[in-house]
């Protein structure tokens, strides 16, 4: 094993650097990981434009690969060893505090990189910290004691293995979040990663009128998202939504609208207010907007809706996400549409950002390939 580690590192704004890191020594407790992919989302194109963290950051966290080396309390407290193939999540919580113990580790200030600036999250993590190796946009990645690791199957092609991160959104998201089940229905807005991984979930719950709305770029995307299971889809540049969701439900409206889009402003939710049902729907927002001016707060609380904010994944919606892809019900590769090497780490994030044609779904980074 070579004794040096090739890294993408973000050292500024749209500022990516090669360089070279020592291959850190293993304590006890303590994993490396060879990365075989590593995808890319909606956050990593705001961090590389506009970087929270300012020191110098191997990004990535959307990561998957095989276990090379393994500390023996590792193996024990752990359950994983050398060989073991895995997806590790981007979060690296303390398991001490009262949301680790409820199993809500997503929310443990150890990992919550926007109130503690001594956060492990892989991805947003400086790599001057010790054993560097934070992020997946590199060879190998450190795994302490304490990341949240998911067994895959070793048959599971890398490029499908990486967008299990988005398709665990979907789950969480659509399933355990907004409560999407059987006989539900369902307004996707933006056919995006998200969009068509929340398509899936809604599918797979039982919902019975899954309606998938965008743009007319996303025409590609929007025939996916029918591919995929969506009953029906609606171009917004072409088609009024309200209306025609109200054809589609014989007036009645959804019972969950789900957001997804991206730099759209204050449309989506305001559309989304108007077309669930008369009382009692539920509205899940990524909450990208800094304000809202006119926020509709008496029409929301007339209409008695739940608003709810996507935050990231749990562990059951990870273990269901690698279940669903194992299972090959849908045609999910359809989903994984560009590759990059290591050394074209900008070009895959700018392709994220819309640079590279409007048929990018999911996008990967590919370490050694």
């Amino acid at each position: 094993m070579t004794e040096k580690v090739l890294a993408a590192v973000r050292t500024g704004a749209r500022a990516i650097e090669m360089r070279e890191f020592p291959l850190p020594e293993i304590p006890a407790d303590g994993a490396l990981m060879r990365v075989e992919v590593a995808g890319i989302c909606g956050t990593d194109v705001k961090m590389y434009a506009k970087p929270v963290i300012q020191e110098p950051v191997i990004m990535g966290h959307e990561n998957v690969g095989t276990i090379v080396r393994a500390g023996p309390d590792f193996v024990r407290r752990k359950g994983f060893r050398e060989g073991d193939r895995v997806f590790v999540e981007h979060y690296v919580p303390c398991f001490a505090c009262d949301w680790c113990h409820q199993g809500e580790y997503r929310h443990c200030v150890a990992t919550d990189w926007r109130t503690n600036p001594d956060a492990r999250r892989y991805g947003y993590t400086s790599a001057t910290n010790p054993y560097h190796l934070w992020g997946g946009f590199a060879g190998y990645m450190y795994l302490p004691w304490n990341a949240v690791l998911h067994r895959i199957p070793a048959d599971l092609p890398m490029e499908l293995a990486g967008i299990l991160t988005p398709l665990s959104n979907g789950i969480e998201w659509a399933l355990f979040d907004a409560g999407v089940g059987y006989d539900s229905r369902v307004l996707v807005q933006g056919p995006g990663q998200q969009g068509l991984s929340q398509v899936v979930a809604c599918k797979q719950a039982g919902a019975s009128q899954i309606i998938v709305s965008g743009t007319a770029r996303d025409a590609a995307r929007l025939k996916l998202a029918a591919d995929l299971g969506a009953d029906h889809v609606i171009d917004v540049d072409a088609e009024d939504v309200r209306s025609r969701v109200a054809e589609l439900t014989g007036g009645r409206g959804v019972d969950v609208v789900l957001d997804c889009t991206a730099g759209a402003g204050t449309g989506p939710v305001l559309l989304g207010v108007d077309v669930l049902k008369r009382r009692g729907g539920t509205l899940l927002i990524q909450g990208e907007l800094a304000s809202f001016p006119d926020f509709p707060v008496k029409l929301m609380t007339e209409k008695a809706i739940t608003l709810r904010s996507a935050r990231g994944h749990s562990y059951r919606s990870c273990e269901l996400a690698v279940a669903q892809l194992a299972s090959r019900r849908f045609p999910l590769e359809r989903l994984t549409t560009h590759t990059f090497g290591i050394d074209a780490v900008p070009e895959a994030i700018r392709s994220v950002g819309g640079e590279a044609g409007e048929d990018v779904v999911h996008v990967s980074v590919l370490p050694w390939g």
